[in-house]
């Protein structure tokens, strides 16, 4: 009889491609960055050779100021739009020209520690490009005190409701005919709209207008908002990365030093309206006035608040599956529509990370619960309905396939005690 993890374990094969895995075939062809990041976490579980590989190749399209871009495209796909002619980065391989959250270090430190014998040559030779990512991080994103993206796409959570009031000040009118290819793969329903697509693509044509200079796009480029969620991932991603430094004799002063400025500077996205960490357009200085699961990864970070944990509650409360992608209770809610409500197996695993770092174990059981349910009655899709667990988004998905190998299946363990420390 083949069981949920057999099935798991077959989609990681199916969706490898040798060497790196694509989230899910057709819909997203090449090698996104923290989808490949969890597709290691979930090789991890039964092949740890195989998880390694896929770091390395992640990180063997690092560019030479540091940054690891979001896609890589190994091979030419027609089926994807935009692809590598479109970015025009110039790089070999052909990559996108922005990066994506960093989660990178903190599933290194999961894998490592497995097996610390077999992982140590491979964490050791990996180790100088995960620092030179972070470095990138704190010298071109973190200057106003939180971590910045300068595009929706950089965050991982493409279209969700924190970057409205950036998207406003985006002018898409003029990026010319193109023809996306996502909405032939998925219901359009479920994906960003034509305007928000306007906008994506008039900051890629900005990006590749001044040859990919990110302090140029920073200074000038049409989008830089502060990100809740990059933050929190950014400054655990330091901790378990200076962690990694320490068990390897490194000297990790430097490190430590980027994550005493990140915590410093949370106090520049809490916004006291809200009652929670909120987006921040870095234009005008404005907050998105939304809350969003970017705020709650504040637990993967040791920076969560009690006014948080209301906000945490009264939205989980209101929903049945997860934790929602925006507040079910506002009007910018769509339980099914990419960013705008869904609940993401992905960012559940995160947020549980670090409910079971901080020692609320019981909060951590639900939410294992609830996504072991989505994944049992729909199967290894994207992203969920939270109300009523309908499956959306790309189907055979891996990194839903590695959060039920690695967390949400009965047969996991606690797996989310490694890398607690």
């Amino acid at each position: 009889m083949t069981t949920h993890d057999d099935t798991a374990r077959a989609i990681l094969r199916g969706n490898d491609r040798g060497g790196y895995t694509v989230p899910t075939a057709g819909l997203y062809p090449y090698q996104w960055n923290w989808d490949s990041a969890f597709a290691a976490w979930g090789f991890s579980t039964f092949d740890l050779p195989r998880a390694w590989d896929e770091l390395d190749t992640l990180f063997s399209a690092q560019w030479d100021d540091g940054m690891v871009p979001h896609i890589i495209f190994h091979r030419d796909d027609p089926g994807y739009f935009p692809g590598p002619d479109v970015w025009g980065t110039g790089h070999v391989p052909a990559t996108s020209g922005i990066s994506q959250p960093p989660v990178a270090a903190i599933l290194a430190r999961l894998i490592w520690d497995r097996d610390r014998d077999l992982g140590e040559a491979r964490i050791r030779a990996l180790f100088p490009a995960l620092r030179a990512w972070h470095r990138w991080w704190a010298e071109y994103r973190c200057g106003s005190g939180a971590a910045a993206i300068t595009h929706p796409w950089e965050s991982g959570r493409d279209n969700c409701p924190d970057w409205d009031i950036g998207m406003a000040d985006v002018d898409g009118s003029n990026v010319g005919d193109y023809t996306r290819r996502d909405t032939g793969h998925v219901d359009p329903s479920m994906r960003p709209g034509k305007a928000d697509y306007d906008r994506y693509l008039a900051m890629v044509q900005f990006g590749r207008g001044c040859g990919w200079d990110q302090a140029r796009i920073v200074r000038d480029g049409p989008f830089l908002m502060a990100d809740p969620g990059i933050t929190f991932i950014l400054l655990r991603a330091h901790d378990d990365l200076a962690a990694i430094g320490r068990a390897l004799g490194e000297d990790v002063t430097e490190i430590e030093g980027w994550a005493a400025d990140l915590r410093a500077g949370l106090e520049t996205i809490w916004n006291p309206a809200l009652g929670a960490y909120d987006a921040r357009n870095l234009r005008d200085g404005e907050f998105a006035g939304v809350l969003g699961s970017g705020a709650f990864l504040a637990y993967l970070a040791g920076a969560e608040r009690p006014e948080l944990e209301q906000h945490l509650l009264r939205s989980w409360d209101a929903v049945k599956f997860g934790i929602p992608s925006a507040d079910p209770e506002s009007a910018i809610f769509e339980s099914r529509r990419y960013w705008r409500g869904p609940s993401w197996p992905v960012v559940n695993a995160l947020i549980a990370l670090g409910l079971h770092s901080g020692g609320r174990p019981e909060l951590e059981a639900r939410l294992r619960r609830e996504t072991r349910e989505l994944i049992t009655r729909g199967g290894f899709y994207e992203y969920f309905d939270p109300l009523d667990a309908t499956p959306c988004g790309g189907a055979d998905f891996t990194w839903t396939a590695a959060i039920w190998l690695t967390w949400a299946s009965p047969s996991a363990g606690e797996t989310l005690a490694q890398g607690a420390a």
